[in-house]
């Protein structure tokens, strides 16, 4: 991520052609995480992860994190995870197919963790 300068984080100079309707796309122009609120009324932060598989195809997996923040945003609550939302041959291309996920997209993931989460102590 580029800045004006070192004093401007939070205005990030937006790459060409990158609108904030994606989940790396939002990052790339706000500079923050995109953050949603939860059907439990709780807000969360979304966050891309990456790790190694056993498959020699497709070496590489990524998918979501959501940090449930404490109501006054000062603390980190708990967290929340997707199941691989993509498998790849190479880390970039696994973050990549993560980065591309439209908003609407991670919003919908996070409510369904949210309700998986539910029925496990139901």
């Amino acid at each position: 991520m580029r800045y004006k300068n070192s004093e401007d984080r939070l205005n990030p100079i937006t790459p060409e052609g990158v609108n904030d309707t994606t989940l790396g796309g939002y990052t790339a122009v706000h500079g923050r995480a995109a953050a949603f609120e939860g059907p439990d009324g709780q807000p969360y932060t979304t966050a891309i992860e990456t790790e190694h598989t056993e498959s020699a195809e497709y070496p590489w997996a990524a998918y979501l994190v959501f940090l449930r923040w404490a109501q006054s945003g000062g603390a980190i609550m708990g967290h929340l995870e997707t199941e691989n939302i993509a498998e790849a041959a190479t880390e970039a291309e696994a973050r990549d197919v993560a980065e591309s996920l439209p908003l609407g997209r991670v919003k919908q993931l996070l409510d369904e963790a949210i309700a998986r989460k539910a029925s496990d102590f139901a």
